[in-house]
């Protein structure tokens, strides 16, 4: 009886967020007057043109700003869900609650957030470096997504990009490149951009066919990583139809990025190791770590908003918009660290999240993306034995809790390890971009 109750805040928030927010017009790189749209924003803040960059910015979050009030209302009505869920279970906290359904301890949450503390020197020189590479006296919020190698580009045509990936996936052994030659040559891969075609690129299937992929490829560098990550999905899924009953044969979130974050992992080691072309291997570099940075970084840092306001509310206090924006705007200043400006706008950013309506899940993105480079340096480094373990862990699906089969694969993430091992492989490709330049 409380479920359509329950759904309301997040149904408001996606009503609002998608269909009547409106954005205000800006010049783009040509001088032309041009509608801001969130589609448009993610280019924009890649653009080269840092005017560009900044009036984008400025017009989208002045705009959230505007509805602050309403969108803390929704927030705070959201987490209240969560908490009654909780208390009427019988849960100590929201917290536990959302993470019983994995088996994971609240100290697995704890835990990651306090590694990436830990590690948040990697990110400031992250920062220091994106700063000077870009020539800026300050580097702003605006700053952060623009590539740092504008200038290189390389077409990369369908059938050298596969030829890459079964390059790079090399370790993974014989059985797992013949499944991928037989997906990439028998129909698994709708490729091309096609009328009436969704946008960008997922992998799906049903329990008793082979998975489908599809992509838009366009014949860039990352297309080809794309292609890497989707057919890592694929294979994952493949193995597990084909060893699992139906009823374990659908692998949790938890550990859904793991598999194809390894085939990306494994892909770039590949292609820096075989690149002779400096501004290639800057360009890798860059698209790595900014992988890194969303992935593990950024999430954690949702993460962390998620578990304070929770706790605020548990505690009986009040989730007013400035309290959100002070709290939103202190884990900023503290990830990002002293090379960047904590632009004001970027306070509000907590309201246009839709993550926040479904709490405590994105941890799982950091938790994933960690173990798969666990996986991927272990793979490199014993060779046949941890392949073994990893294809073992491929063909487990959902049939026992998901820190026990990555235990079998050789992650334990009930020990800040994995995530520390990762951390650090984040430090060393910062390294070898620091010798390039």
């Amino acid at each position: 009886m409380s479920a359509d109750l329950s759904t309301a805040a997040g149904s408001i928030f996606n009503m609002f967020n998608n269909a009547d927010i409106k954005f205000p017009t800006i010049k783009d790189e040509t001088g032309q007057e041009v509608e801001l749209t969130k589609g448009r924003y993610g280019r924009y803040m890649e653009s080269s043109d840092r005017q560009v960059r900044q009036q984008a910015f400025t017009a989208l979050y002045n705009t959230y700003d505007k509805f602050k009030n309403t969108l803390a209302s929704t927030l705070a009505a959201s987490v209240k869900r969560d908490i009654f869920y909780a208390r009427a279970r019988k849960y100590p906290s929201a917290l536990e609650a959302a993470l019983d359904q994995d088996n994971i301890s609240p100290e697995v949450y704890e835990q990651l957030i306090n590694t990436v503390h830990d590690k948040l020197d990697y990110m400031y020189r992250y920062m220091k470096l994106r700063k000077k590479m870009l020539g800026l006296e300050e580097l702003h919020m605006y700053d952060l997504y623009t590539p740092l190698v504008s200038d290189y580009r390389v077409e990369v045509p369908y059938q050298q990009a596969q030829e890459k990936v079964r390059a790079g996936l090399k370790p993974l052994g014989d059985e797992y490149l013949a499944l991928l030659k037989a997906g990439m040559e028998s129909g698994w891969i709708d490729v091309y951009e096609n009328e009436g075609k969704t946008s960008g690129a997922y992998s799906w299937g049903t329990f008793d066919t082979h998975p489908y992929v599809l992509m838009n490829y366009d014949n860039k560098l990352d297309d080809v990583f794309t292609l890497a990550h989707e057919l890592g999905h694929s294979l994952h899924s493949y193995y597990s139809n084909k060893n699992q009953p139906f009823i374990y044969s659908q692998y949790p979130i938890f550990l859904a990025e793991v598999a194809s974050t390894v085939n990306e992992s494994l892909l770039i080691d590949y292609l820096l190791e075989n690149s002779s072309n400096r501004q290639e291997k800057i360009y890798l570099i860059n698209h790595y770590l900014e992988q890194f940075r969303g992935t593990v970084y950024r999430q954690t840092m949702f993460a962390e908003f998620e578990k304070i306001i929770h706790e605020k509310v548990e505690a009986g206090g009040g989730l007013i918009p400035d309290e959100l924006c002070r709290i939103y705007r202190e884990l900023n200043a503290l990830y990002f660290g002293p090379e960047v400006v904590i632009d004001q706008e970027i306070e509000v950013e907590w309201s246009r999240i839709p993550h926040f309506y479904s709490a405590f899940y994105v941890y799982k993105y950091a938790t994933g993306f960690s173990a798969a480079t666990a996986i991927k340096e272990q793979i490199l480094k014993e060779g046949e034995p941890a392949v073994v373990r990893y294809l073992e862990f491929l063909k487990s699906g959902n049939s026992d809790y998901p820190l026990n089969l990555l235990k079998r694969a050789g992650v334990d993430l009930t020990t800040p390890q994995p995530v520390e091992q990762a951390l650090d492989y984040f430090g060393k490709l910062l390294d070898q971009m620091e010798a390039l330049l």
